[in-house]
């Protein structure tokens, strides 16, 4: 099993150190433009190694596709990050370019891997790529929905003092600050519904804080977030290596599911070793319905500044 991690940023270099640590493969790649950066962090990462137990082989190379050949998964993590007070949408002009490049030039190497995009904005990024690739739709999966669920979770964790571990919570829509759907209703603790335990404006905030999640992070940061975006590109790539059939909120394609066609959004999908397998139905009510009507066209709207960069 081989795995590429296409850019070695803060969020690139974290997806490929849990991969390396969990053994997902047996060969990992890490790609940059940038002169040195992934041969230095590959060594770093294998000193580590000697202490931490992994055997996991791991190379860097800058920008020399042709070390990516053979590629099973590949992750794009490239572009520049979201800086404080920036869209995901103001980043479209400068990451498409980024994106199609890089997609481009890993699948004349590697003409069946299964592409996990991160790059922002994510949804509209994984649009492009499956638009640009011709790929069958199993094989291009944005992260977003998994790490807006995590922190769904994490949330939820702190407003009812438990452990995150023991709740399930899901976000579906856009990955975006106003496009997220986090659904309290099917959100449990131990099989129970968190609403026998928060009240409905606990509910709300805990809603209403997920959504701006990363934008309460980047403001802090000074930059995007990197060690739970990277820890969800290593969940996703686990999902499909070790074909676990998982179910996990993520940016795909839809053709008629939830009411939408040629829009890649989040929703949740069956995860295994032909990359998603199947889309799983909520079966939404009404007022969900019209929020993910609502943020299925705002994805559209950033799905159209494509048209203009042409």
């Amino acid at each position: 099993m081989k795995v590429t991690v296409v850019g070695a940023g803060a969020v690139g270099a974290t997806c490929a150190d849990n991969i390396a640590r969990k053994e997902l493969c047996e060969e990992l790649v890490m790609l940059d433009i940038k002169e040195g950066i992934t041969e230095g962090k590959a060594m770093d990462f294998l000193q580590s190694a000697t202490m931490l137990g992994s055997d996991t082989k791991i190379i860097g190379s800058t920008n020399d596709y042709s070390k990516t050949k053979g590629s099973n998964v590949v992750v794009i993590t490239s572009g520049i990050p979201r800086k404080p007070g920036m869209t995901r949408e103001e980043l479209i002009g400068i990451n498409a370019g980024i994106v199609k490049e890089v997609t481009s030039k890993i699948l004349e190497q590697s003409p069946d891997a299964i592409i996990v995009v991160i790059s922002n904005p994510m949804d509209t990024m994984t649009y492009l790529t499956l638009k640009s690739t011709g790929l069958p739709k199993n094989r291009v999966i944005g992260m977003g929905g998994l790490l807006d669920s995590s922190r769904f979770k994490y949330f939820l964790s702190q407003a009812m003092n438990v452990s995150a571990q023991d709740l399930q919570g899901v976000v579906i829509g856009g990955h975006g600050d106003t496009t997220m759907i986090p659904l309290t209703r099917l959100a449990t603790y131990q099989g129970t519904p968190v609403s026998n335990y928060l009240d409905e404006a606990a509910l709300q905030k805990v809603a209403a804080d997920t959504m701006v999640g990363g934008a309460t992070l980047t403001k802090l940061l000074g930059t995007s977030a990197w060690y739970a975006p990277g820890a969800a590109g290593a969940t996703l790539v686990e999902a499909i290596v070790r074909d676990e059939k998982k179910l996990i909120p993520c940016c795909v394609m839809l053709d008629g599911e939830y009411g939408q066609k040629d829009i890649c959004i989040g929703v949740p999908v069956v995860i295994g070793k032909n990359g998603w397998e199947k889309i799983i139905d909520f079966q939404l009510t009404e007022d969900e319905k019209a929020k993910f009507n609502k943020s299925a066209e705002a994805v559209r709207n950033m799905n159209a500044a494509l048209e203009g960069l042409k």
